[in-house]
């Protein structure tokens, strides 16, 4: 694993396999590292990084606010992991990448399409997140963040993820920066020292403008419509990965594939092939 600077975040990155780039924004919501490419749910089945890097040099990176990257505390939006990624390529020296994104990796992937169209050569989308439940589960997340702070301050959130560890998904009393107080004692000094009502207003910020729909979060369909870079789509079907927020995805986007395949069908066997087919039919 390799650390850089990217937009003055420290981020972990690795670059496995050869041939034209793909850079990868992993899925696991707020706790989107590396490792999720092998370990979470449908990815340890599809396992893409058992062949993928044999035809694309992979760019994976532990996404800002998760893993062993660091963050900083700002009303993030989904421009934010753009940039992030974006600033991840300048410092690889690389002009343009395929981009595929897993769960919550996807938002940023069309947003980067639409920001910068001349660097995206095609767009995975595997299981957009969506739909109403996976809206209100995650106002959820940021209401019981902002009711632990009002009730025990900064200081207690710190206590609390210093004690049990949990990341934000799995404890959202924690809060979206449990992940960098749990590594980076700089950022835990600069927190502490914030204005807890401003901070307040920060976190509130964030949850309405990152999910402010009942289908797939991200880019505005207008600008969607908009877009020329071929797309394959990939379903999911359960609270956080709506089908109807694929179909959504889909929909907006004027040169894109829908892989209607069942979660079930959905396994190593039958997930490279069409993955390589798609990527090696765009490069």
């Amino acid at each position: 694993m390799a650390t850089a600077i990217i937009d003055g975040i420290s981020t972990r990155y690795e670059v496995v396999g050869s041939g034209p780039a793909l850079l990868m924004y992993a899925p696991g919501g707020f706790d989107a590292t590396i490792e999720k490419w092998s370990t979470q749910g449908v990815y340890a089945k599809i396992k893409p990084l058992n062949y993928l890097p044999k035809h694309y040099t992979c760019i994976l990176f532990d996404r800002r606010e998760c893993g062993q990257s660091s963050g900083r505390v700002e009303r993030v939006q989904w421009s934010d992991f753009v940039r992030h990624g974006a600033g991840l390529l300048d410092h690889l020296k690389i002009d343009r990448a395929h981009l595929m994104g897993g769960c919550m990796g996807c938002p940023p992937v069309a947003a980067f399409g639409l920001a910068h169209p001349e660097r995206v050569i095609s767009m995975i989308l595997w299981w957009p997140v969506g739909g109403a439940k996976y809206r209100l589960s995650s106002h959820q997340r940021f209401a019981e963040h902002l009711a632990y702070v009002h009730q025990n301050g900064l200081q207690g959130v710190v206590d609390l993820v210093k004690r049990d560890g949990n990341v934000f998904n799995a404890d959202p009393r924690g809060g979206p920066w449990a992940s960098v107080i749990k590594h980076d004692a700089a950022f835990v000094e600069m927190y502490l020292r914030q204005d807890v009502e401003k901070y307040k207003l920060i976190v509130a910020g964030m949850a309405r403008t990152l999910f402010d729909r009942d289908i797939a979060p991200g880019p505005e369909p207008e600008d969607m419509l908009r877009c020329e870079i071929p797309a394959l789509v990939v379903p999911g079907n359960d609270v956080a990965h709506a089908t109807s927020a694929a179909w959504f995805t889909h929909e907006c986007l004027p040169k894109s594939e829908f892989w209607n395949a069942p979660v079930s069908g959905q396994t190593e066997e039958t997930a490279g092939p069409k993955l390589l087919e798609f990527l090696a039919r765009h490069s």
